[in-house]
């Protein structure tokens, strides 16, 4: 976990304390000293808390994920300004929860980076959204081509995931499991020829599956 005030380092492990399963191996104070750390803690996940986005802390971003890609970096920001957000995003963040964010999103994010995804808080997949709507980049009817490929329980998960429901609300909503939603998503963004979260939340704009307000 990263953080400038170590209050707010012991204040997230404090919440996370409970859960068997989450194990918090390490604080550290910014990027670099949590980089000296790594050969020692071997960390699958790491919660970066951003108070303020500047050229550095991007660089930093990007430089752990470049050499460390198996470490998911999840950041937690004070801002919700679509520039920041994207920057970060594109710096190699898997994750990204805003202040806002309660106990049970931050447990949420951290076993869906942990199975593989990506994750994203409603409040940013809504930034995304507006980011991308004027985004002509794929070819229209490759587009149809592919998203024929998708069976009706795929697009409906597709269409609800687009809208900002997390994996678990998708869930609870199909009645079925979070693991099941995380296989249906990877599936459809195999056959669609996806990438990122982001990818998906813009194909999904540009063909009319979900429509902005």
């Amino acid at each position: 976990m990263i953080d400038e005030h170590p209050i707010i380092c012991d204040a997230i492990a404090a919440l996370l304390s409970d859960i068997d399963d989450v194990i918090i191996a390490s604080t550290a104070k910014n990027i670099k000293e949590f980089i000296t750390q790594i050969p020692n803690i071997q960390p699958n996940i790491v919660i970066a808390v951003s108070h303020k986005l500047d050229d550095l802390n991007v660089a930093n971003v990007h430089e752990l994920a470049t050499h460390y890609p198996k470490i998911k970096i999840l950041v937690l920001s004070m801002y919700n300004d679509e520039k920041q957000v994207l920057r970060m995003i594109k710096a190699g963040a898997k994750g990204h929860i805003g202040s806002d964010t309660n106990r049970s999103e931050i447990l949420e994010a951290i076993y869906t980076l942990r199975n593989g995804y990506e994750f994203y808080a409603k409040t940013i997949t809504s930034i995304l959204l507006s980011s991308y709507i004027s985004d002509e980049d794929i070819n229209k009817t490759e587009k149809e081509s592919r998203q024929k490929d998708l069976s009706a329980r795929e697009m409906e998960i597709f269409k609800l995931f687009a809208e900002g429901d997390s994996n678990r609300i998708i869930a609870e909503k199909l009645f079925i499991s979070v693991r099941t939603v995380e296989t249906h998503k990877n599936n459809i963004m195999k056959k669609i020829g996806l990438k990122t979260t982001v990818d998906l939340v813009k194909f999904a704009i540009k063909n009319s599956i979900i429509q902005l307000d």
